[in-house]
């Protein structure tokens, strides 16, 4: 941008605190004049994957707070004094400002801002830090308007924005002249290392790297010493060109590398990371990008069907709205923010209500609607659910002399229903996986305890003539010059804590193919046509299922409110908290008497099918069937349910989380579990060779096997879990005959399948085998054991044996793949609690420890003595965790009903 505008006959003065050669590299001019100040931070990155959320705040109000009135002093005398006509940012907060203050114009030209980067960071980091996100908007708002990059995130604090093409550095040297200058052969694989100049203290080694490849290292320190097959790039090396001389790129997503390895068609493997909030936008230009080439190729027709840039405007606006809906912050919103409203024509129906924490139980809640059917069983998170139910239409007055005003969430809720009609409420907690976790999929006994965090949905079926349309929708359906049809309308609260769309929309004629329902697979695709809008698959995923699996034609429309304490990506069970209650209220509201169990295994369905997330079901199960401090005992064959464990009065379980999103549909989770049905695979070989090998002996082996090792065999050869082996028997016969990793082609060619519908084997990947085989045997051993443990005599053997079988599962996810940082750390801060001379004297709280769910982050399990020195541990532990990453877990310590146990309520409006 610098560039062309100097081309232009302007004089560009560059202010930054990035390094000269950035510029000087690419623009050779006179008129090109660099400043060296520091006037914003970014995001603090604790290496190059980790952001330190806390800590980006506290440097945020060190370098551009604190001195921010000096900082205006100077940036104004400093823009007269150079006679500037124009200021542009990249996206400098307080330059904004500067320029108004100087009364000059200001442009931001960017794909994110960072009033939207922050907002998480304050969720995370503690509320003290909210005013400057505030700050930040409303300097934004001094901006005549945005030039929005490809790949944006939502932005509300620009009004206007002008989207412009790919802008991306040019080339100086072609790929044979780079090639040429490194010593490069142009036959030889070359990748490049682009993490931003972060790496300086990773460990590189020669086998990293496939046989005859190359490494270009960027920003590797001057001591660093590397391996002779990877090359260190100079400070100031032009990364455009070592990129286009590369033939793939491997580093983190970012404005830059997506846009290079976009324009330069170089293929980007890249690294996902947590909390990088512009993350999932640019990777989604990347897949859009690819998709729309592939459809392409295949001769399909593409078609936009994404929003209206008017629409999206709207909505990014609304998001600084959605700010506030965390209990805790100011409802002080800048006027500016309400002009924006007042202009879009976003005000009607009702503002945010605050909710009065000292009042939550109050029956004048319950006494605005007739309960028709069911019984709320005293839960106070219900009472609050009908209180917003009831506050749905009331317009509130938010302050002296302030306008009336809501967030989006509310005010499309506030029009959902017709008070004239039943709503059906049903209600579904998450869950903390206690022992069993991933060994769900091969058929082991697991045993899960329901939380307090549960997820409410209120569901009401309404004539298609009665239902309260959104404007988009009534739009559409006169496009397709339709009278009134069934409709789906959907209101997700919650939606700014995960960066998607807070409201979704469909005509339920969607979801047919002539007289039959659509595939699974062509509802997958459905959901995955815009990622803000693909949390919708979990919830309207339900409606589908029933169509399939029960022939039900849904003729009227319906109208959902979804409000869920489950916090997403904590390995709790979010997702199937929202399944089960969806599918509950659905099935209430259309008279469907599903049992638990059965309603479960149609949540499986949704998440596998519909979503296309390989997980098991215990999920489902223990949200759907679980009871209130009791631990669910199933065996997940596919879904035996044993019966209800009591939690012995001395024994008690925590759940604290470790601040890294989990994800049962990530790559990790699939791969250990495509390893785990590659490993049965082989070993039904290995038995049937084995049991050839007998038969043809005349009955014996060279083992002399008797007849019961033949019986052993028969079974093994026709192994349907891999759990129903023991650890005894695998150890004997089959440890040695499976590899430690092997490449999909190579599994392929000699199985042909590995016999696991919601999988698919990647070729080219190398899977993880013999750990991926041998978790899920030994943990229905040690699941087993826990289980007779619980039912023993008290006493301190039997916690510490409790304790120890944490461990060992703990370490054997790791072994598969599927540990992290900070469950490791949580892990280890169980331990040295546990071992201090202090517990050992007073005999101990704390015994053990283990990751749970699907891996790979989340949350951890902790088992302890039921005491209050037990909860004073468990603080400290979330204190210490929080003085080593910024971040503070949210602990779960309490239980609460199944969906089976709450039943759903019936309930009417009075008048």
């Amino acid at each position: 941008v610098a560039r062309h505008l100097i081309y232009a006959g302007h004089d560009v003065h560059v202010v930054t605190g990035a390094p000269e050669y950035v510029f000087t590299t690419e623009i050779e001019s006179p008129r090109l004049f660099l400043r060296k100040v520091l006037l914003d931070c970014g995001a603090v990155q604790a290496d190059a994957l980790t952001v330190d959320r806390l800590a980006s705040l506290e440097k945020y109000s060190e370098t551009a707070v604190a001195p921010r009135d000096a900082i205006l002093m100077t940036e104004v005398e400093w823009l007269k004094s150079i006679k500037a006509d124009l200021v542009v940012s990249d996206v400098v907060p307080v330059a904004c400002r500067a320029a108004a203050d100087a009364g000059i114009r200001s442009v931001c030209v960017t794909n994110f801002s960072w009033d939207f980067i922050y907002a998480e960071y304050v969720m995370a980091a503690g509320n003290h830090h909210r005013s400057i996100v505030w700050q930040i908007a409303e300097d934004y708002s001094h901006c005549e308007f945005l030039i929005r990059l490809p790949g944006y995130c939502p932005m509300p604090a620009f009004r206007d924005a002008i989207d412009v093409p790919l802008v991306v550095r040019r080339l100086h040297k072609s790929r044979e002249e780079v090639r040429k200058e490194l010593g490069i052969m142009e036959d030889v694989k070359v990748v490049i290392l682009n993490f931003g100049g972060q790496p300086a203290g990773w460990t590189l080694k020669e086998e990293y790297l496939p046989h005859g490849w190359l490494c270009l290292v960027c920003g590797a320190s001057d001591s660093q010493v590397l391996p002779p097959n990877f090359i260190k790039l100079a400070k100031d090396t032009y990364t455009p060109d070592v990129i286009v001389a590369s033939d793939c790129m491997l580093g983190k997503i970012g404005y830059g590398t997506v846009s290079e390895s976009l324009a330069f068609k170089i293929p980007f493997v890249f690294v996902r990371r947590d909390y990088f909030n512009e993350e999932p936008f640019l990777r989604n230009m990347l897949e859009v990008a690819a998709n729309i080439l592939q459809d392409t190729a295949s001769g399909q027709n593409y078609t936009s069907n994404k929003l209206s840039g008017a629409r999206r405007l709207q909505d990014a606006i609304v998001l600084g709205y959605q700010l506030q809906r965390v209990p805790g912050r100011d409802l002080s919103i800048p006027d500016w923010y309400s002009n924006a409203e007042n202009e879009l024509g976003l005000r009607t129906g009702s503002p945010t209500a605050d909710i009065d924490e000292d009042n939550l139980l109050m029956p004048s809640y319950i006494e605005d609607f007739e309960i028709l059917h069911g019984d709320f069983l005293g839960l106070s998170d219900t009472v609050s659910f009908l209180k917003s139910l009831s506050e749905l239409d009331v317009v509130h007055d938010s302050g002296k002399g302030t306008e009336k005003r809501q967030i989006r969430e509310q005010k499309a809720a506030a029009g959902l229903f017709n008070w004239e009609e039943d709503i059906f409420v049903a209600r579904a907690p998450g869950r903390l996986d206690v022992m069993g976790g991933i060994a769900d999929y091969s058929g082991s006994l697991v045993l899960q305890m329901p939380i307090r965090e549960a997820c409410h949905v209120a569901v009401q079926k309404i004539h298609p003539t009665k239902q309260r349309l959104w404007k988009h929708a009534q739009a559409r359906q006169g496009a397709k010059g339709q009278g009134p049809t069934p409709v789906l309308q959907i209101v997700s609260y919650g939606s700014e804590l995960s960066n998607r769309g807070p409201t979704f929309d469909m005509d339920l004629s969607d979801f047919m193919d002539g007289e039959q329902p659509i595939s699974y697979e062509k509802a997958r695709s459905y959901f995955s046509q815009d990622p803000s809008q693909r949390w919708a698959a979990y919830i309207a995923g339900t409606i589908l299922v029933l169509q399939k699996e029960f022939g039900l034609h849904f003729e009227n429309s319906i109208s959902m409110l979804v409000s869920s304490a489950v916090p997403e990506g904590k390995g709790v069970s979010s997702s199937a908290a929202v399944e089960v209650a969806t599918m509950s209220a659905v099935a209430a509201a259309h008279g469907l008497n599903i049992n638990p169990r059965d309603l479960a295994l149609l949540c499986q369905k949704v998440e596998n099918h519909v979503v296309g997330a390989p997980c098991g079901v215990m999920d489902q199960m223990t949200s759907a069937c679980g009871e209130a401090n009791k631990l669910l005992a199933m065996v997940c064959q596919p879904a035996e349910v044993l019966g209800l464990v009591d939690i012995p009065s001395h024994v008690r379980f925590w759940g604290i989380d470790s601040g890294i999103r989990h994800s049962v549909g990530g790559a990790d989770y699939g791969s250990v579990r495509i390893g785990a049905f590659m490993g049965r695979k082989i070993i039904k070989s290995v038995a049937s060779e084995l049991l050839s090998q007998s038969l043809t002996n005349g009955g014996t082996t060279s083992d002399d096997l008797e007849e019961d090792g033949i019986e052993l065999l028969e079974a093994e050869a026709s192994l349907e879990y891999l759990c129903n082996l023991s650890p005894h028997r695998y150890e004997a016969l089959y440890i040695k005959q499976l590899p430690q990793t092997l490449f999909g082609d190579i599994f392929l060619k000699k199985y042909t399948d590995h016999n696991d519908s919601v999988t698919v084997i990647d070729q080219k990947r190398n899977y993880g085998l013999r750990a991926a085989t041998k978790h899920p045997i030994y943990e229905n051993f040690r699941v087993k054991a826990f289980k007779a443990l619980l039912t023993s005599a008290t006493s301190d053997d039997q916690l510490t044996a409790l304790g120890e079988l944490m461990y060992q599962c703990h370490y054997s996810y790791s072994a598969c793949g599927l540990g992290s940082d900070g469950t490791d750390r949580l892990v280890q801060l169980v331990q040295e609690l546990q071992h201090s001379k202090r517990s050992r004297a007073a005999e101990g709280t704390l015994y053990g420890a283990k990751i749970t769910g699907g891996g790979s982050g989340g949350t951890i399990c902790v088992v302890g003595k039921n005491s209050l020195r037990s909860s004073e541990q468990i603080l400290q532990i979330q204190q210490r965790y929080k003085i080593a990453t910024g971040y503070l877990p949210i602990v779960f310590e309490a239980s609460s009903p199944g969906a089976g146990k709450f039943g759903h309520l019936r309930i009417r409006r009075r008048n």
